[in-house]
């Protein structure tokens, strides 16, 4: 079976490439060090330390592991290659919440780049799949848990 493609801007990958150095240099030292001088304290098997810093170094492991496995199967969208006459990857898209008549704005993104803080959405999630490949002026619904929502596709625009 063939590894899912982890699409993502240049963005989300620059900062993924970023994490996992920083993971590699300086939280893998931090944690030796860590190590090492809860091994010194004496009996390992009552240190909570020496527990503490094994298991610190086995979240670093395994996010390492975990970021290397996206960026072997990153598909990059060049953003400035984006076709704005419909939604896509690496468009900024503003909508109306045609029921609250709010206007908001989201930034389409992959899935391991998605942050509902930052108003950016994944392609993956209901919204976002009801977002892709609609034009301006078109209604896109979108399933949620209260029930179907509305929005209005207002305009698309190149994300800075």
């Amino acid at each position: 079976m063939a590894d899912k493609k982890n699409i993502m801007t240049y963005a989300g990958l620059k900062k993924l490439q970023d994490e996992l150095q920083d993971l590699k240099v300086n939280q893998r030292r931090e944690i030796a060090q860590k190590i090492k001088e809860a091994r010194e304290q004496g009996d390992l098997s009552e240190n909570a330390e020496y527990d503490a810093a094994k298991d610190e170094q086995r979240d670093i492991e395994a996010r390492i592991e975990q970021i290397e496995q996206i960026l072997k199967n990153a598909e990059v969208v060049d953003e400035d290659e984006v076709d704005l006459d419909v939604v896509n990857i690496g468009c900024l898209v503003r909508v109306l919440d045609i029921e609250y008549n709010e206007e908001e704005e989201y930034k389409l993104v992959g899935s391991s780049e998605a942050s509902s803080l930052q108003n950016k959405i994944s392609n993956e999630s209901p919204f976002g799949k009801a977002l892709i490949g609609a034009k301006v002026g078109d209604v896109v619904e979108v399933e949620a848990p209260a029930g179907v929502v509305k929005y209005k596709v207002l305009s698309i625009h190149r994300a800075n």
